[in-house]
């Protein structure tokens, strides 16, 4: 498996822990789980040279931890 899947399957099931701690109610740490997911999203989309990914998930931290912080 190449590295990139690694970096992308852990991102990906830490983001679904995030949804599932949300869906809970389990505050902050439905928020530091996306944040950590978003984070190698973006790690994924360096590796891959995708300015979208990149762009995205930038969007989405900013978002994630802008609200968190204004709550």
């Amino acid at each position: 498996m190449a590295k990139v899947d690694g970096v992308k399957w852990i991102a990906t099931v830490i983001q679904l822990m995030g949804y599932a701690l949300t869906g809970l109610n389990i505050v902050p740490w439905n928020i530091a789980a996306f944040v950590v997911g978003i984070v190698l999203w973006f790690i994924v989309g360096v590796m891959w040279k995708d300015r979208a990914i990149m762009v995205v998930h930038l969007g989405a931290f900013i978002a994630i931890v802008g609200g968190y912080l204004n709550s």
